[in-house]
């Protein structure tokens, strides 16, 4: 028998067209914002990625939502395709779904996170 989370995790990912490690390089090229959600403490073990926006998963919803007095500049409308990562893929799954509930429609994330990327060799590209 499933977990409540295994289940909550798999509502989320069906709300999600999810991205492969290898496909973001091209994401960023069409014009989406990779959003790293981990925690500092996680990214000083694992390392940055240049090419992220870091915005740590407590404040996501408010800095990418266009409506809310706490936003980013980039978060200019509903169509911006905010892709999300997280070290494996998990919590990302669940932060992007939580976007696309605020109407961010084409929010996603990266299938493994950054372990991910970094096994499929993509970081060089990021950073």
């Amino acid at each position: 028998m499933a977990s409540r989370i295994d289940a909550v995790l798999d509502a989320a990912r069906a709300k999600l067209e999810r991205i492969a490690a290898r496909d973001v390089p091209d994401a960023l090229a069409r014009g989406a914002l990779l959003v790293d959600i981990r925690p500092a403490a996680q990214r000083a073990r694992e390392g940055d990625v240049a090419a992220a926006l870091v915005i740590e998963r407590n404040v996501l919803e408010w800095r990418c939502d266009p409506t809310s007095d706490a936003k980013l500049p980039e978060a200019v409308g509903d169509d911006v395709e905010w892709v999300v990562l997280c070290s494996e893929g998990y919590t990302s799954s669940l932060a992007a779904a939580a976007l696309r509930d605020l109407g961010l429609h084409r929010s996603t994330d990266v299938v493994g996170g950054y372990q991910a990327l970094k096994s499929a060799g993509v970081l060089p590209q990021l950073n």
